[in-house]
């Protein structure tokens, strides 16, 4: 399989909500909108990947998936997101395996972790 794109689905409760969530709060760019005017969906930059809010679910978020998202650094991101009244689900720390991760929640309960990647980390090291 030769996969020329990518992007995460997410069917939000309301979507307006969501998208101010993701597009404001977040800070992520619109890469594309599309639908009716009013209910449009948007696509997001999401890195290397795209994350589309479109349409609309009832279902509760599921613990078993979440977004990972790499950014420069955590906790300047911490404190911008508690500052937007964010729900954080774990404070941001150096995990065993190396990185710094803090856990938050988008508005319908979508587990999202960012992730900080420090300089001495194998992931920063050039392999060859």
């Amino acid at each position: 399989m030769e996969v020329l794109s990518s992007r995460v689905l997410l069917r939000p409760k309301d979507l307006a909500r969501s998208r101010r969530f993701y597009a404001e709060t977040l800070g992520l760019a619109v890469y594309r909108e599309f639908g009716p005017p009013e209910h449009p969906g948007v696509v997001l930059f999401l890195g290397q990947g795209f994350l589309e809010l479109s349409g609309h679910s009832e279902d509760r978020a599921s613990p078993g998936v979440s977004l990972w998202l790499q950014v420069r650094d955590v906790a300047r991101e911490e404190e911008r997101l508690r500052q937007a009244g964010v729900t954080v689900l774990r404070e941001a720390r150096l995990e065993p395996w190396g990185l710094v991760e803090l856990w938050i929640a988008d508005p319908d309960g979508h587990r999202i972790v960012l992730v900080q990647v420090p300089p001495d980390h194998p992931l920063r090291r050039d392999p060859r």
